[in-house]
């Protein structure tokens, strides 16, 4: 692929060696091969060690739990189902300790008597292990609150969409979650002092969106006389769902109506007294950089989420060069349709025209739904001839709810449970039609459905014979580069015909080689939030919401946006080598299953495992 060449002039001189599989992550031995390496032990396997390990590294994921109720809930445990994660220092002081005995047990043991598979978990336990360690010094420069996703959002958002109800405990454990948000948010309240104290606040224009947001959770029934608040409408939609005599199912509607006013209400309006405190005070300024230790926090940030050691000028330079080329191939399917104009006026022309738009009505929106999810299914037939892995789990695709469809982003992807009672979705942003061109759609749904998000996290969370954190473990240029890798994937199966679609395509890559540009323009130059969202407006074809709420996404999660393009040029890249390598050899299907296969993994890893598989194909 013509873009390959990017990567190999900024990446590849700087991807992390096989000795230290993330920058920034020692691993303490000068030399020879890291612990646990994939291939070339010179020692049998030996069982003892290696069940030694795996006993290990389950006890390791129970902590892990016990210790986050929420994140138990995401993956569908009910451990801890009554209640909040704690977010004190006390706490975090707490976890710290018990990573840095982790690092130290991980260390203890020895990575030539393990079988390859488990050798690679045990390098996986001690890169995360590392990673949140350096993390922790740049602990209160993260935002509590924020308006893209923050306490105030996550409470209701894992209550109707995560916290399942299958029996009368399961619904007394929701009744606890809403009795205890005042101690949750006691604590957040108390992060925002903290942080504050060291200078660190949200972004000046966030406060409005976050005070938004928190009063629509506390409008309707029972805190005003108006319809059923959303959560109201849950706890009721799950309380009907068991069936329950009729006194006791009154009983705890009741005790619902009274968690709800006395606990959630006052809880709500404590966190917005607090946020309108601070929003008097909050000082300007939009990137990192003005935050205590600011230039090592995002230097940090970057070698996280890329897993490489690129800098913010290189990672800047790289954006560059790939609008340009990206403009260059647009310029191709204007030809293609005609088009007479500068690609300025192409964008505006596909910025306006009320062809690429649904209307702005409930049957506008589930047009979308319903297109989005003819899409999947379409592609989904032609899956078999490019996987051999496919995921068992179904998906659906759901529209933001209100509450937080205004702060939202475009789209977003939730897993699914490994028991499938809960369905991986697909959810589409619809507050503004005006946000969600047809044209983009394909791109879209296949990011984050299949071959793209859906795809690879079933399949992580269904692997068999993995140790379970590792199908949860976060390496984001490998998730996102995925996913936009499966944007482009399409193209070479016969999809896209369209070239206003195919333009489409071409669009969200754009926007990930700006989002290059935008973050490290934002946090390492210092631009101002408006002169990133007229970057993007200059730029890209997409709506002018949508560049600004990107650009306020970005501000509040510096780097992530970073590792989209530089995961999806590496995968092209290993592709590609593999391909040249192999030559006749190279199976599609092989490829696709060895990048799956052992759930997400730093690039570094990724280039190995892929070197080994090739190595295997010979």
């Amino acid at each position: 692929m013509s873009h390959s060449k990017y990567l190999r002039r900024w990446l590849l001189p700087l991807l992390c060696s096989v000795a230290v599989f993330l920058a920034g992550c020692d691993t303490g031995r000068q030399g020879g091969e890291p612990a646990g390496a994939v291939s070339g032990a010179d020692t049998a396997p030996d069982g003892s060690e290696q069940q030694r390990l795996m006993d290990y590294l389950a006890a390791m994921d129970r902590v892990n739990l016990e210790r986050s109720p929420t994140f138990a809930s995401f993956r569908g445990e009910k451990v801890g189902l009554d209640r909040w994660n704690d977010v004190s220092d006390a706490f975090a002081d707490e976890t710290l300790s018990i990573w840095r005995q982790r690092l130290q047990d991980l260390k203890g043991f020895d990575a030539t008597k393990l079988e390859p598979a488990a050798a690679l978990s045990l390098r996986i336990a001690q890169l995360t292990t590392e990673r949140a360690i350096e993390g922790d010094r740049f602990r209160h420069n993260e935002y509590i609150m924020q308006q893209f996703r923050a306490p105030h959002t996550q409470v209701p958002s894992l209550l109707i969409n995560i916290h399942r109800v299958n029996s009368l405990a399961d619904l007394e454990a929701y009744l606890k979650r809403l009795e205890g948000v005042p101690l949750l948010f006691d604590q957040v309240i108390e992060q925002m002092r903290v942080r504050a104290e060291r200078g660190v606040f949200a972004p000046r224009w966030s406060y409005p969106q976050m005070l938004e947001a928190s009063a629509n959770v506390i409008t309707g029934a029972p805190f005003d006389n108006s319809a059923d608040s959303t959560l109201l409408a849950d706890f009721k939609t799950k309380l009907a769902s068991l069936s329950l005599e009729q006194q006791q199912a009154e009983a705890l509607l009741a005790r619902a109506n009274t968690a709800l006013l006395q606990s959630v209400q006052p809880a709500y309006d404590k966190l917005i007294a607090a946020l309108r405190e601070q929003q008097q005070v909050a000082p300007a300024g939009d990137g990192v950089w003005r935050l205590p230790d600011g230039e090592a926090y995002y230097d940090y940030l970057l070698r996280y989420y890329t897993t490489t050691d690129l800098s913010a000028e290189q990672i800047h330079q790289m954006g560059l060069e790939n609008v340009a080329r990206i403009h260059s191939e647009m310029r191709a399917i204007m030809q293609q349709v005609e088009f007479d104009g500068s690609l300025q006026a192409f964008f505006a022309f596909m910025r306006e025209d009320p062809q690429f738009y649904f209307p702005e009505t409930d049957a506008g929106r589930q047009a979308y739904l319903d297109q989005a999810a003819a899409l999947i299914d379409t592609i989904g037939e032609k899956l078999p001839a490019y996987f051999g892995i496919l995921p068992q789990a179904d998906m659906v695709v759901k529209r933001v709810e209100a509450f937080r469809e205004r702060s939202a982003g475009k789209a977003f992807y939730q897993s699914p449970t490994p028991d499938g009672s809960r369905p991986g979705i697909y959810y589409a942003n619809l507050y503004k039609m005006s946000d969600m061109p047809t044209y983009q759609m394909e791109a879209l749904a296949y990011h984050e459905g299949v071959p793209g998000h859906h795809m690879q996290r079933a399949i992580s969370v269904e692997l068999e014979g993995v140790p379970a954190f590792q199908k949860y473990v976060s390496f984001t240029a490998y998730t996102e580069g995925w996913g936009l890798y499966s944007e482009y994937l399409p193209k070479e199966m016969g999809f896209y015909q369209d070239p206003y679609s195919d333009f489409g395509r071409l669009a969200m890559e754009l926007w990930r080689a700006c989002r290059l540009v935008v973050d490290t323009g934002l946090h390492a130059k210092q631009w101002s939030r408006e002169q990133a969202i007229q970057y993007l407006r200059d730029n890209t074809p997409n709506p002018p919401n949508d560049t600004v709420k990107a650009i306020e996404r970005y501000i509040v999660y510096p780097g992530q946006a970073t590792a989209y393009l530089i995961g999806k040029i590496r995968i092209v890249e290993l592709r590609e080598q593999a391909r040249r390598q192999l030559g006749d050899k190279f199976d599609i299907r092989g490829f696709h299953d060895e990048v799956l296969k052992d759930g997400p993994v730093p690039l570094s890893l990724l280039e190995e495992k892929i070197s080994a598989w090739v190595q295997r194909q010979s």
